[in-house]
C-alpha cells in the first residue's frame, strides 16, 4: 500500500475536509503550506468560477492541494412549477431577511462536466469526489493528468466499489462528521455507521490508503484512527471554527457550544441528509414538512442563507458542525494542524 504522503506529496498525513459553501482560499491555502492537504468545496462552481478560485489557491500556496465536486446521482430534480410553490412555503424567512421568494431559475446547478472541463484545465494536485464512483473515464483523464483521485465512502461496500473503480485513496467518513451524509448506494439513513466500526472495516476490505473522517477533531483521534488501520485523517469542523475559514462568528460560536449529543441529521436546509446544529430555520422547516428534493430545497433555502449568513443571522443559516464540536478549541489552522499532526504516529 502506497504511503499517503508519498501518494499526496505533503509532509502530514492530514487532509482539510472540503467544505461546499464554506471553503475559503485562505483556510485552504494555510493547510497545504502547513504541509498537509488543503481541500476546496467546488459545490454549485460554473467553469469560470472553478478556474478563478484554483488560480487564487495557487497563487497563495505552491504546495498540493485537493477540489471537491458532487457527482450526480441521477435523484436530482430540475426546476420546475413545483418551484414556486416550495419558494412561497419558504416566504417567512425571505421576509425576515428582506429578500423577496426567488424566481425559478434555469437550473439549479451546473453541468458536472462543465465542473470536470475547468479541473481539467486548472491542474489541481487532487480531486476528490462524493456521492458515488468517479466514471473510469474521469479516474483515467485525472491519472493522464498526474491528478490523484480521492472517493468517499460511509460503508465497506461503498469503499469496495470505489477501489474497484479506480481511486487512489478512499475517506472513509463515518456518521458523527459534520455536514453532508455522502451515501451513495443506500440511502443515508440506513448508512449511518461509526468510524470506529466503519474504519477498521474498510481498511480490511480495499487496498487502497484509507483516510479516516468523522469525530476527530486533535491528537487523540489522530492516534485512534490509525490504530484502526487508517494512512492518514480528514478534519472538518475543528478547520472550520479557526479565523481563516469562511464561517461567521455566528457559526463558530454555534461549533464550541453545540454538545457532542445535540447535533441533528437533518434534510431541511438541503433535501439531502446532512449533520449541524438545530437552530430556528432546522426546527421550523422540519415542522413544516416543506421540503423540496435535492438541488430544490439546497437553492431555495440558499438565497436566504446567503443574506443570514452576511448578516450573522445564526438561526437561519447551515450551521454544519460534527458531534466532536466541543473538541474544536484552537483559533488558527496552524495550530489546529500542528495539534493534529502531533497524534501521528512515528514511521515504523
Amino acid at each position: 500500500m502506497d504511503d499517503l504522503r508519498d501518494l499526496l506529496g505533503i509532509r502530514h498525513p492530514v487532509v482539510l475536509a472540503p467544505f461546499g459553501g464554506l471553503s475559503s482560499v485562505a483556510l485552504t491555502a494555510a493547510v497545504s503550506e502547513g504541509g498537509g492537504l488543503g481541500s476546496y468545496g467546488l459545490y454549485g462552481y460554473d467553469g469560470d468560477r472553478i478556474r478563478s478560485t484554483v488560480a487564487a489557491v495557487r497563487e497563495a500556496t505552491s504546495a498540493p492541494f485537493a477540489v471537491n465536486i458532487w457527482l450526480p446521482t441521477g435523484d436530482e430534480v430540475v426546476p420546475g412549477p413545483e418551484h414556486d410553490d416550495r419558494a412561497a412555503a419558504l416566504k417567512d424567512f425571505y421576509d425576515e431577511v428582506g429578500i423577496e421568494p426567488p424566481a425559478r431559475p434555469e437550473r439549479y446547478l451546473p453541468p458536472v462536466q462543465e465542473q470536470l472541463d475547468a479541473i481539467w484545465d486548472a491542474g489541481p494536485a487532487v480531486l476528490s469526489v462524493v456521492f458515488g464512483v468517479p466514471p473510469v473515464s474521469v479516474v483515467d483523464e485525472a491519472h493522464r493528468r498526474g491528478i490523484r483521485v480521492l472517493g468517499t465512502a460511509t460503508t465497506v461496500d461503498e469503499a469496495v466499489a470505489l477501489a474497484d473503480g479506480g481511486v487512489d485513496a478512499i475517506v472513509a467518513t463515518g456518521a458523527e462528521a459534520a455536514g453532508h451524509r455522502v451515501s451513495f448506494l443506500r440511502p443515508a439513513e440506513d448508512s449511518l455507521v461509526g468510524l470506529v466500526s466503519l474504519l477498521p472495516q474498510v481498511a480490511d476490505a480495499v487496498d487502497v490508503p484509507v483516510i479516516a473522517a468523522g469525530g476527530i477533531a486533535d491528537r487523540r483521534g489522530v492516534a485512534a484512527a490509525f490504530a484502526l488501520g487508517a494512512s492518514g485523517v480528514q478534519v472538518g469542523t475543528s478547520f472550520l471554527a479557526t479565523a481563516e475559514s469562511a464561517a461567521n462568528a455566528a457559526h463558530r460560536t454555534a461549533i464550541r457550544s453545540t454538545a457532542a449529543d445535540a447535533s441533528v441529521l437533518t434534510r431541511a436546509m438541503s433535501g439531502r441528509l446532512a449533520r449541524g446544529a438545530r437552530n430556528r430555520a432546522v426546527a421550523e422547516i422540519e415542522a413544516s414538512a416543506a421540503i423540496a428534493p435535492f438541488p430544490a430545497q439546497n437553492w431555495l433555502t440558499g438565497r436566504f442563507r446567503a443574506v443570514a449568513g452576511e448578516r450573522g443571522m445564526g438561526e437561519l443559516q447551515s450551521l454544519w458542525l460534527g458531534q466532536s464540536a466541543p473538541l474544536a478549541r484552537w483559533d488558527a489552522a496552524a495550530d489546529v494542524l500542528a495539534e493534529l499532526v502531533a497524534g501521528v504516529p512515528e514511521p515504523r
